[in-house]
């Protein structure tokens, strides 16, 4: 199955490399993609190895508190739709920072929000290469030569053929196949969960509330209500910050969807802002079907296999899927969690290489001169390899890391340092250019100091932390949050407000109104008849 699945999306590649003729079908598929279309292709890149093995093992470990991470990343689509998809597509070409070079004066701007594309790209990478490394390991451990390093190799490889080769097009159809696989085997594997316990919720439910599992702590049996909120983020465990780490994870997953790079490409490759809107209906409603359905495999996973029968949290699905449908449905299970690796790190890697080219190559290095089209796909082209080349090293290094923690730490930094300008730019019209490069690099730092002196990483955590890093376990650390959006988010706008007040730019106030027409009529927006 995972042969089929990888012969088939290389065969998809070659099929796209064929119309990748220019840089339009080679960054934005041409602008041809329909509503429907594009949102499985949202659903396929959102939908990531975080949700189907991080969530899933998270609420197989922590119950309720482990759902509140698939909440956060539903109610988060409202912030796509409301506020940013239609200016984005209308007021943008290739990149996220095509909007803020509208108004404001480009290289700065456009060299400021290439480096957050690529931080981001690459934390959120390394998460799903994480996945993948493990989920191969587990498929195939009856081939002791194939180790999890050579298994998140594999997938940096194929990733970088995809981009290479197949560009936005063969990305977006690869999205498209694995949001259906996805959602079938999601599906059906719900319905085997609720087939073990005779179709009846009430049974269900019952023995997620009367839950009997040796706790891996204290190696006593315990018997815990699922249902109850706290096993995460309560007190006793926190040691009085769950409260606040779980409001700052619902803040950075809440506002980091609209930062997030690899999303907002995804707006650029419809012909028009009304088929950014439906695109973004369709990715709700297949997102939010899918994260309902978690319920069933995390809990599943917690009732069936018990917490202390799985080696990796990780891992739950697959391992639910091998043990109440077989070794077929569990290899079924696996394919598709691959397909949904692939996807997206093939997604991440068009936006950081796009990002690279146009914005950092073309208008920073090359002052915005007409740059060859062809040079431009090319530069992006070399870039696919480098962030590849070091999202395979990162997740070597970091590979015993839950892989929905990693993307929730990537979601704080896209919200602190893109978010702010993104809104900024479309709304207010004071907005400068020193506001932008503020924001964004005041965010991202931020962000990043605040992850790097966190619990996260100074925390007393054995199993997560190397042996070069064993001098840091007796450090306290000096921010008490796992995420740091509580604080990284307001000082991102209040860092791009600051220095807009402190360095005005009528040039960039004069725009604004232009901006304003064009962001919300489309007047003047690269249409898909244009190529």
């Amino acid at each position: 199955m995972f042969l089929a699945f990888v012969a088939a999306t290389l065969g998809i590649t070659i099929w796209a490399a064929k119309r990748n003729t220019g840089a339009s079908a080679y960054f934005a598929a041409g602008r041809g993609i329909t509503g429907w279309q594009n949102g499985l292709a949202v659903a396929g890149d959102y939908m990531s190895a975080a949700s189907f093995l991080g969530i899933s093992g998270m609420i197989a470990f922590y119950g309720f508190d482990g759902f509140m991470y698939s909440v956060g990343w539903l109610v988060a689509y409202l912030t796509v739709l409301l506020i940013v998809a239609e200016p984005l597509r209308n007021a943008g070409k290739y990149t996220m920072a095509d909007l803020l070079a509208y108004r404001l004066t480009p290289r700065p701007v456009r060299a400021m929000a290439s480096l957050s594309t690529i931080t981001v790209s690459t934390f959120y990478m390394v998460a799903q290469m994480i996945g993948a490394g493990t989920l191969v390991k587990l498929l195939l451990k009856d081939l002791p030569w194939i180790s999890t390093e050579a298994a998140i190799i594999g997938v940096g490889v194929l990733m970088v053929v995809y981009v290479v080769f197949g560009g936005m097009l063969a990305t977006t159809w690869v999205q498209i196949i694995k949001a259906i696989l996805l959602m079938t085997g999601t599906i059906f594997l719900s319905v085997l969960v609720m087939k073990h316990f005779g179709y009846s919720f009430t049974n269900f439910f019952d023995a997620v509330s009367h839950l009997t599992y040796t706790d891996p702590k204290t190696q006593l049996e315990v018997t815990r209500n699922f249902l109850d909120p706290g096993m995460k983020f309560g007190d006793a465990v926190t040691g009085g910050m769950g409260k606040w780490n779980l409001i700052s994870l619902g803040i950075a997953l809440l506002f980091g969807t609209a930062g997030l790079p690899h999303i907002l490409v995804r707006f650029y490759t419809v012909p028009d802002a009304k088929t950014a809107r439906v695109s973004v209906v369709w990715a709700m409603v297949i997102i939010g079907t899918f994260y309902i359905l978690t319920t069933f495999l995390g809990f599943g996973a917690a009732t069936i296999l018990k917490p202390h029968n799985i080696p990796t949290d990780n891992m739950s699905a697959p391992q639910l899927a091998e043990t109440i449908g077989g070794p077929l449905f569990f290899a079924f299970i696996s394919a598709v969690a691959f397909a949904t690796i692939l996807a997206v790190v093939a997604g991440l890697t068009i936006s950081a290489s796009a990002s690279f080219a146009h914005d950092f190559y073309s208008n920073v290095l090359h002052h915005g001169k007409d740059t060859d089209p062809n040079t431009e796909v090319r530069v992006a082209r070399i870039t696919a390899f480098v962030v590849g080349a070091l999202s395979i090293f990162l997740a070597i290094k970091l590979q015993t890391v839950n892989v929905a923690f990693l993307v929730g730490l990537a979601f704080a930094v896209a919200a602190s340092a893109n978010l702010p300008v993104i809104v900024l730019s479309i709304f207010w019209k004071r907005f400068s250019t020193t506001g932008a490069v503020a924001g964004l690099g005041v965010g991202l730092l931020a962000s990043i100091v605040l992850i790097l002196i966190g619990p996260s990483i100074m925390g007393i955590d054995p199993p997560e932390l190397a042996a070069a890093k064993r001098h840091l376990i007796q450090m306290k650390p000096l921010f008490p949050l796992e995420n740091p959006g509580i604080l990284s988010i307001p000082i991102g706008f209040l860092a791009a407000i600051l220095g807009s007040l402190l360095r005005p730019e009528p040039e960039a106030e004069a725009k604004f109104e232009e901006l304003q027409v064009r962001a919300q009529t489309g007047l003047g927006a690269e249409k898909a008849s244009a190529h």
